[in-house]
């Protein structure tokens, strides 16, 4: 692909098209063409997806394509780049961009806005990157919930015992909100799908959570935590806390003891399996390192409360903003991070993306005030699978069916544009209508395999 065509008017970088990156060319795309100048987003992938409910894609409640919002159509006023940044020089104002087809060309800017945030973290784990998958993007929802389900279907079908039990073991390493809604959501769904096999129960699933530590969702008080590990016990999903994942080599795991004692380090358990999906954390997207600018020891970008970024003696460099994810921004209510930083969630993502347009904006071209970003955590929610929840909302927790009414409820008006928030509700009125549909989709990712077969010619047998 040769360099494509770009506008002379001066830019607006936007660097990632999730929730900042969206909600900043948003806000900024009018505005600036008012000016003379234009908005250009840089992803590459075409659409921005609200990950909260990637395990409500693989439960089987939502439709994979209702959670994903098309840069396309929603920023029309926007220049759109399909490519990933893999170096900025702010000194001379250039990004480099590695397009579709691998050949790099490069993007002169006036401002730049950092939104690139995060991937998912991993650990040098032998295996771990063959036999494993992540829940960061909603193509790995749609193979873990197709494949859930297919390997249902084989247990059903096989008379091999050992292949049975690996086929219907499924194992999510990470206990924070998203290996917990993620282990809930598709136990839920296997376990409707188990009811309609002939040779095979619920009862018969093997589904266990994995984590290190001793409790599982820090972001909730350990009381409501407590109450979330023994409601899973009570479904038979098997919690492990203390235990950490070892080696992966060949789908065999091995599980180690994280426990302050004579077992710390120990092989507790091993086994093979089918299904193993990793949520044990995320970090900041590591393209910021192939930068000009100041980056903390955990790999963000260092911005003061006004989403600017700042060098290293604490001095604020002119055209250059970041936030979400891939920011250290300082979290002013005193509620955030040890280091005093803004988690790193969507609630404070979609909130900085507004203050940092209007901060850009105000500066850029002295229309209106540069503010501080400060915002008070309006609590937490989490699905545990159709009707299940829990929650803590300001100060109060919930459980159970008013909890999972706060999660839909909460997330179904903050997935961006109305037009999304439509499909999805209408979705799940659907669905309280006809049922869950949890059947998967088999050969996605071969679907010309039949067609190839077909079109092969085929040998004679040999004459005998």
């Amino acid at each position: 692909m040769a360099t494509p065509k770009l506008s002379q008017r001066p830019r607006v970088l936007v660097v990632g098209g999730g929730y900042l990156g969206l909600y900043v060319a948003k806000s900024l795309q009018k505005k600036v063409r008012v000016h003379g100048g234009i908005v250009t987003l840089v992803d590459p992938l075409p659409y921005m997806t609200y990950q909260p409910f990637l395990p409500e894609v693989m439960g089987g409640s939502i439709e994979p394509r209702h959670i994903t919002v098309p840069h396309a159509r929603h920023l029309r006023q926007t220049e759109l780049v399909q490519g990933k940044v893999t170096g900025i020089d702010h000194a001379s104002k250039t990004a480099t961009v590695e397009g579709v087809d691998g050949e790099s060309f490069e993007i002169p800017y006036q401002d730049v806005v950092l939104a690139a945030g995060a991937i998912t973290k991993t650990f040098p784990i032998p295996g771990l990157a063959q036999a494993g998958i992540g829940v960061k993007r909603v193509e790995e929802a749609v193979w873990i919930r197709d494949h859930v389900q297919e390997r249902i279907q084989f247990a059903d079908n096989t008379t091999d015992v050992e292949a049975r039990k690996r086929a219907l073991r499924c194992i999510v390493v990470g206990g924070g909100f998203n290996g917990v809604e993620t282990i809930s959501e598709l136990q839920d769904a296997a376990r409707v799908q188990a009811e309609q096999c002939q040779n095979i129960t619920p009862a018969d699933l093997d589904f266990q959570l994995v984590e290190a530590m001793p409790k599982i969702m820090p972001e909730v008080k350990p009381e409501t935590a407590e109450w979330v590990v023994e409601h899973l016990r009570s479904r038979g999903i098997n919690v492990r806390l203390q235990t950490s994942l070892g080696d992966a080599t060949d789908q065999h795991l091995k599980l180690t003891s994280m426990a302050n004692d004579d077992t710390k380090g120990q092989v507790i358990d091993e086994f093979d399996v089918d299904t193993l999906i990793w949520t044990a954390g995320v970090m900041a997207n590591p393209m910021v390192r192939n930068t000009d600018f100041n980056i903390e020891p955990r790999g963000r970008v260092v911005v003061d409360a006004k989403l600017r970024t700042l060098d290293a003696d604490g001095n604020v460099i002119e055209g250059a903003w970041a936030a979400g994810d891939v920011a250290a921004t300082p979290d002013l209510t005193g509620h955030g991070l040890p280091d005093n930083t803004c988690v790193p969630n969507a609630q404070h993502a979609v909130r900085q993306s507004k203050v940092l347009a209007n901060n850009l904006y105000a500066t850029r071209y002295g229309v209106g005030e540069v503010a501080d970003y400060k915002h008070e955590s309006l609590g937490a929610v989490a699905g545990l699978g159709y009707g299940k929840g829990v929650a803590k909302l300001v100060k109060y927790p919930l459980t159970g069916f008013l909890a999972w009414a706060a999660h839909r409820g909460y997330h179904g008006l903050a997935i961006p544009t109305v037009e999304r928030k439509v499909r999805v509700f209408s979705g799940w009125i659907n669905q309280a209508i006809a049922g869950r549909d949890v059947s998967g989709m088999r050969n996605l990712q071969q679907p010309h395999a039949d067609f190839v077969d077909a079109a092969t010619p085929k040998k004679k047998p040999a004459a005998k």
